[in-house]
């Protein structure tokens, strides 16, 4: 029996993400979600070495690794419309839970468990949950950077907005972050390479 599951996961290198926006170069759902689970995994580390936590990182970093796998089949669209009213968004949450569900479909009944907890993770991992938001919006704050750099102010009120919901967040693993981490992204890479 053949099963599509990651053959369709291997799609997401096809879906641009910031389709709205005029980029300097275009990034894609895969590098997306790698970016976004190494920093929820660094979220995760924070929160255990630095404030006593005991976050589950592995299954945090696994549910950041396919939270946008749903746009396989939906295609990425843009914040503005996805969160314009709380019509649009329900509909939408509503379709990326239906297309969750067909990608699960495409797993042999015996994975499908596993992956479904992935996909819809329990409510006790609230908190990972958020730091999993947390990434995501780090993650697009640094594209925001990254296009500033280039000379691109396309991305610069969006920057705002972001780093503005990241601390509206109060999550210390977050701040802790930005005022440790996110600098080193203004840097060149000679000033990267420095130390």
């Amino acid at each position: 029996m053949v099963n599509n599951f990651f053959a369709m996961m291997s799609r997401m290198k096809y879906i641009d993400r910031w389709a709205l926006m005029r980029n300097s170069y275009t990034e894609n759902i895969s590098e997306h979600s790698l970016e976004v689970s190494m920093l929820t995994h660094a979220l995760c580390v924070i929160g255990n070495k630095r404030l006593g936590k005991k976050l589950d990182a592995e299954r945090a970093v696994l549910v950041a690794l396919y939270h946008d796998a749903s746009e396989i089949i939906t295609g990425d669209m843009p914040t503005p419309i996805k969160y314009l009213n709380k019509d649009i968004k329900g509909a939408f949450k509503d379709i990326e839970a239906k297309a969750n569900l067909r990608l699960l479909d495409m797993l042999p009944e015996d994975m499908r468990e596993d992956y479904y907890e992935i996909f819809f993770p329990k409510d006790d991992m609230g908190y990972e949950l958020k730091l999993v938001k947390a990434a995501d919006k780090l993650s697009a704050l640094i594209k925001c950077i990254e296009e500033g750099k280039m000379g691109n102010l396309e991305f610069k009120s969006a920057g705002n907005t972001l780093e503005n919901s990241v601390i509206d967040m109060h999550l210390e693993e977050a701040d802790i972050f930005m005022k440790e981490f996110l600098p080193a992204y203004h840097l060149t890479l000679d000033e990267l390479n420095e130390k």
